[in-house]
C-alpha cells in the first residue's frame, strides 16, 4: 500500500512539473496570434526588409522573453519597441517567444552602432 501511495505521489509530483514547464514556454498558438503585429517589422517570411531590425524566427525562447521584457521596463531601449510591449503580460510574452522559437530561419542580429 506504501508503494502504490508513493508512486502516485512522485506520478502527480512529475505531472505538475511538467505542467509548470509548459506554461513557462508558453503557447505557440496563441503566439501566433499575438505575433501578427510584431510581423509588419520582423516579417512572416524570416526575411526582414530593413536590417535594423532583427530576425525573431529560431532566436531562443529565453532571450525573446528576457529582451521583450526588457523593452517594457526601459533596460533596452527603443521607442517603438517600448510602445509595442507595454500591454503584453509575462503570459504574452512567453506566449510570442514560443511561436517565433519554433520557427525556421536564420537569425541574424544587427550590429548595434
Amino acid at each position: 500500500m506504501k508503494r502504490v501511495y508513493f508512486l502516485a505521489v512522485v506520478s502527480l509530483m512529475i505531472f505538475g512539473i511538467s505542467q509548470a514547464h509548459a506554461i513557462q514556454r508558453g503557447d505557440p498558438q496563441r503566439g501566433e496570434e499575438l505575433a501578427q503585429t510584431c510581423l509588419a517589422c520582423h516579417s512572416a517570411d524570416a526575411v526582414n526588409s530593413n536590417p535594423e531590425w532583427p530576425r525573431l524566427h529560431g532566436q531562443y525562447h529565453e532571450y525573446l522573453v528576457k529582451s521583450l521584457q526588457d523593452y517594457k521596463t526601459g533596460r533596452r531601449e527603443n521607442a517603438l519597441m517600448q510602445q509595442q510591449v507595454q500591454d503584453l503580460s509575462l503570459r504574452d510574452k512567453r506566449d510570442l517567444a514560443a511561436w517565433f522559437s519554433q520557427q525556421e530561419g536564420e537569425l541574424y542580429v544587427p550590429r548595434r552602432r
